[in-house]
């Protein structure tokens, strides 16, 4: 099995959009906008944006094998006003102007259970040190906390498990089943 993890770049939007799986038959989807806000007809047509016209990838994509199996976002943590505006979050969170953020992480079924969550954000604590970050940090769920089954929509910011085998150390919590974690960068 090999993962590799590449920078969303406006030549892989087939590949970002296939990482979706079945969300990505669907434009009203997340898209990784639950933080962002923006004025476009859709989700998918401001990630498609994001992706096109930005000046840096806003994120990454696993290949598993060669296909396309995961995405995450990562960016600087002012660019997401779900996170600096969320008053749980600013009871944590230090005023850190080179802070960046893991906002969501995307397995596709099938693909799950072969590290590619731990590979994606592994990766996005390089691309944000290559970019100037300071920390990366995450607001995963703590499944082992949760009472019953989290619902799957519920686990797009990444699970506990996948944070820490990629090397992030939890720092606080905003409640019981949602630690905040953290990576130093420099």
């Amino acid at each position: 099995m090999t993962v590799s993890v590449e920078p969303a770049t406006p030549a892989r939007w087939t590949d970002v959009v296939e990482a979706f799986g079945r969300g990505g038959r669907r434009p009203d989807s997340c898209w990784c906008q639950r933080f962002r806000r923006h004025d476009c007809p859709d989700n998918r047509t401001a990630l498609h944006l994001e992706v096109s016209d930005g000046p840096l990838p806003v994120g990454l994509v696993a290949y598993h094998d060669g296909t396309p199996s995961g995405w995450c976002r990562v960016v600087p943590r002012s660019t997401l006003p779900g996170i600096t505006g969320n008053r749980a979050l600013q009871r944590v969170l230090d005023d850190d102007p080179d802070a960046w953020w893991v906002s969501c992480v995307v397995v596709r079924q099938g693909h799950r259970g072969h590290g590619i969550g731990a590979a994606l954000l592994r990766r996005a604590a390089v691309f944000a040190a290559d970019h100037g970050a300071s920390v990366l940090d995450g607001h995963p769920v703590d499944v082992g906390v949760v009472r019953g089954r989290p619902a799957p929509t519920a686990l797009f910011t990444g699970t506990v498990s996948i944070f820490r085998a990629a090397g992030f150390g939890e720092f606080g919590r905003t409640v019981p089943t949602r630690p905040v974690m953290r990576q130093r960068l420099r």
